[in-house]
């Protein structure tokens, strides 16, 4: 029999919903079967801990007497800049925006030791940040220079706001060259020396429910240990990606935008991260938990690391150039075995994200629910799925002709 998300909440509210990880319930179904563990499992909690350069935050700072306008000129975070371009005292800071005049980047171009998902981390784990403005002046807002301290505690609004996370299913990533290579997958030697991948597998969100039957817009979710929501498709969002028979696509393909309240969360989840080589970005913790409202939607959730498939990718080559050829397939359990084979060769293996964290977010997110501190939400819009779909395509370039 068909349950609803009301039904759920009820029972969560009286403290008698069932609710599992999505660990656990791999094993449930082996013993159980579906139709049975889909009448006894309420909830299923799924997890994801890992970078993703696609976030930010904004806030408010609140008026200076006198009144300043930050919009149109330029702002310093940590010597970090920050997009002024909204209102008077309104800002953004991107996770992968990098320190100005970092000495890193001047021994190896495109390294950087602290950036703006550092700012980030330090603003939610209370600590002061300098602000920096040059502003140009207005006869409303005329003063011209700020430089003082920050705190989130003093702040007006502080939100988390990504533009694409929670990736469904990412590359596993190799080098065919004969030098070493530095990527957002981390570094890559030479000559297939080492392979690295992004995902938690059988505990990623989207994994789980890979036709977003009970996720979209209006999902309340676990989002850097605070309460969050889903606020529409990410960026770069690919539902067209091929699948396997259990819905589980091969190549990157679904994303996530996601909003939360900064002063909620906590550092331990929203952690600074620099890539030697590459650059600054932001480790995000994300829990979604997966309302059972039926035997299908269980189904999906018992998936596990050797029924999920990834692309094995030549970032020296085939990624940087945009061309569509893989290496090979590999299942994400071979894949945390430690080793895989490519081109007739072993290769080690190696996760930038963490399955321990992730775990340990799905079972924060399956207490809270126990509990009753935290209730499902019923979406209000679909993502996008399907044929009529949007298709994800690349940048189409157009010569700029000299006088025109």
């Amino acid at each position: 029999m068909a349950k609803t998300i009301k039904e759920i909440n009820e029972k969560i509210k009286q403290g008698k919903a069932v609710v599992v990880n999505a660990e656990e319930i791999i094993e449930i179904v082996a013993k159980k079967g579906l139709a049975q563990a889909a009448k006894e499992v309420d909830v299923v909690t799924t997890g994801t801990f890992g970078p993703m350069c696609s976030s930010g935050a904004y806030f408010n700072f609140g008026h200076t007497k006198p009144k300043l306008k930050a919009g149109g000129g330029t702002a310093l975070l940590n010597n970090v800049p920050a997009y002024t371009g909204w209102a008077a005292v309104d800002l953004y800071i991107g996770a992968t925006a990098a320190t100005v005049d970092d000495p890193l980047n001047k021994i190896h171009p495109g390294e950087f030791a602290y950036g703006g998902g550092h700012v980030i981390e330090e603003l939610v784990a209370g600590k002061d940040v300098r602000l920096q403005v040059e502003a140009y002046g207005t006869d409303c807002y005329p003063r011209k220079h700020l430089d003082t301290w920050i705190n989130i505690n003093d702040l007006n609004e502080a939100l988390l706001f990504n533009s694409r996370n929670a990736y469904q299913n990412y590359n596993v990533a190799v080098n065919l060259s004969d030098r070493t290579i530095y990527t957002y997958l981390g570094t890559l030697k030479p000559k297939l020396g080492n392979a690295n991948y992004c995902s938690a597998g059988q505990l990623s969100p989207l994994l789980n429910d890979p036709y977003y039957k009970t996720l979209g817009i209006g999902t309340r979710i676990w989002l850097g240990g605070g309460t969050g929501y889903i606020v529409w498709q990410g960026t770069q969002h690919n539902p067209h990606a091929p699948r396997l028979d259990n819905g589980v696509p091969k190549r990157p393909a679904g994303t996530l935008a996601l909003i939360g309240d900064l002063k909620q969360m906590d550092p331990k989840w929203i952690k600074g991260v620099s890539f030697v080589g590459y650059g600054v970005s932001l480790n995000v913790g994300i829990g979604i938990p997966i309302p059972i409202l039926n035997e299908e939607i269980l189904k999906y959730t018992a998936v596990k690391d050797e029924d999920i498939v990834a692309a094995i990718v030549d970032y020296s080559d085939a990624y940087p150039n945009g061309k569509p050829e893989v290496l090979g397939e590999v299942d994400y359990k071979t894949v945390k075995s430690g080793q895989i084979e490519v081109k007739g060769k072993k290769v080690p293996t190696s996760g930038i994200s963490s399955y321990k964290r992730a775990l340990e977010i799905a079972n924060d997110l399956k207490d809270q629910i126990k509990k009753g501190k935290f209730l499902l939400t019923e979406k209000v819009a679909d993502l996008p799925v399907g044929d009529s779909a949007p298709k994800f395509k690349p940048l189409k370039e157009r010569p700029i002709k000299e006088g025109k």
